[in-house]
């Protein structure tokens, strides 16, 4: 599979968040390849963005990952329980970066995400476990595997990166709203930056 270049995070970070809709975030995991498709995005634009982590310029240990180039992973722990992979977007000085709310399992990798998940094999999900297998980014983290410790790494490598090739199977248009779960960040609130992806009438979407 075709690994996506440093050239397509370098840029803007609303473009990177929609066109990350289709692509496939792989991961290694016990010598096995688990992928899913990415089906809905968040964009953070940095220092001006309330609801982005480097508003303001603050720079800690936790958003250091934020001040690398683009094509990196930022991963962090949030409400006690659950880890969000974001892809670092931009240059260096611009720390930004788009959050990957949603999935979908790639076709042969449904048992690993399930196991990941559940420790169970995908035919003995319940109907309800395989509708919300990834639709939030802390379950997409845990069915990929992924965690704190992959934070700063580069999406360019082998473990973990994000392949150019995926199709989901059939068209999508993509839908836009406003960001969830940031009501603290006063007009930035209202911003459209969530993307996801719509099957004719329905959303793939939480």
């Amino acid at each position: 599979m075709e690994k996506l270049d440093r050239a397509f995070y370098l840029r803007d970070t609303v473009t990177v968040a929609r066109e990350l809709l289709g692509k496939r975030l792989c991961h290694w995991v016990g010598g096995a390849l688990v992928a899913v498709e990415i089906t809905e995005t968040e964009a953070y634009t940095g220092v001006e963005d309330k609801a982005c982590h480097s508003y303001g310029g603050r720079r800690t240990r936790r958003t250091q990952a934020l001040y690398r180039e683009g094509g990196h992973a930022y991963v962090y722990f949030i409400y006690g329980m659950y880890d969000l992979f974001n892809v670092v977007t931009e240059s260096a000085q611009a720390p930004c970066a788009v959050l990957v709310r949603g999935a979908r399992p790639v076709p042969g990798c449904e048992d690993a995400i399930a196991w990941l998940r559940f420790r169970k094999e995908y035919g003995e999900l319940t109907p309800a476990q395989r509708r919300g297998l990834l639709d939030g980014p802390g379950k997409v983290c845990r069915g990929l595997g992924i965690t704190r410790e992959h934070n700063g790494m580069d999406l360019l490598g082998e473990e973990l990166f994000i392949g150019a090739g995926a199709s989901l199977g059939r068209e999508f248009s993509i839908g836009v709203g406003k960001r969830i779960n940031i009501g603290y960040a006063m007009e930035a609130v209202d911003f459209p930056y969530r993307f996801y992806c719509r099957f004719g009438d329905s959303d793939c979407k939480k």
